[in-house]
């Protein structure tokens, strides 16, 4: 493999296992994770906590851009994610209710391009595994090897609801699948960057198979 910096660019819906497979992709093959649907969590967060109707008035959300510096750096090895110069809190970004609202934020065109240098600027981090949504069709179109990695309807249903936290209290499956449909409907259908596989993207279809055998797949497809 070459001594310069590359990409692994991996896309998929929500709850597909992308997350998972990344980030121990990662660890297999040596490279820093970087997930940038945390960096549009952190917006939403940040929208939920001044109040701003997301989905009702983005221009709100723009306006505050000036003001949140989001940006991935390495602490003790390891990328961390900032927000204006403070650590960013998991716990936070991926309660309920940011998830709710997280595809609302991801929509906006203008909050699109202001976010779009802050991800390429990961590369100069290092050898980076990066997932989210138009990694390989906008983010890195360049990188060495594409994936995107999906799942059923159900699959992806049952995967967000065995995630602690990241469900409302009560919920069903069904609910949690309606809520996956819902996100997958704005994600796919947005002006900019919608969600889908790059045309050279490998399609990996993960239902079956442990997150351990999807990131064997991926690694080998890597290291040859």
């Amino acid at each position: 493999m070459s001594q310069e910096f590359f990409q692994v660019a991996i896309d998929g819906p929500a709850a597909s296992g992308k997350s998972t497979v990344a980030r121990m992709l990662a660890g297999k093959i040596g490279g820093y994770y970087i997930n940038t649907g945390d960096m549009y969590r952190t917006l939403a967060w940040q929208s939920l906590e001044m109040g701003i109707d997301t989905e009702n008035d983005p221009d709100r959300v723009v306006a505050m851009l000036p003001q949140w510096d989001v940006h991935y750096r390495i602490v003790d090895g390891k990328p961390l994610l900032f927000l204006n110069g403070e650590p960013v809190p998991q716990s936070a970004i991926r309660a309920p209710e940011v998830s709710a609202i997280v595809s609302f934020v991801a929509r906006i065109p203008a909050l699109r391009e202001w976010m779009l240098e802050k991800q390429r600027e990961c590369r100069g981090l290092g050898n980076i595994i990066m997932e989210g949504r138009d990694i390989a069709t906008v983010i890195f179109p360049q990188a060495k090897y594409k994936f995107f990695v999906t799942a059923s309807p159900m699959e992806r249903a049952r995967r967000r609801l065995a995630q602690s936290g990241e469900v409302v209290e009560g919920a069903t499956l069904e609910s949690v699948a309606a809520d996956i449909a819902r996100r997958d409907e704005i994600d796919s259908n947005r002006p900019v960057a919608p969600l889908k596989p790059a045309p050279d993207s490998v399609i990996i279809t993960t239902d079956g198979y442990t997150a351990e055998e999807v990131t064997e797949m991926l690694a080998a497809r890597i290291l040859g």
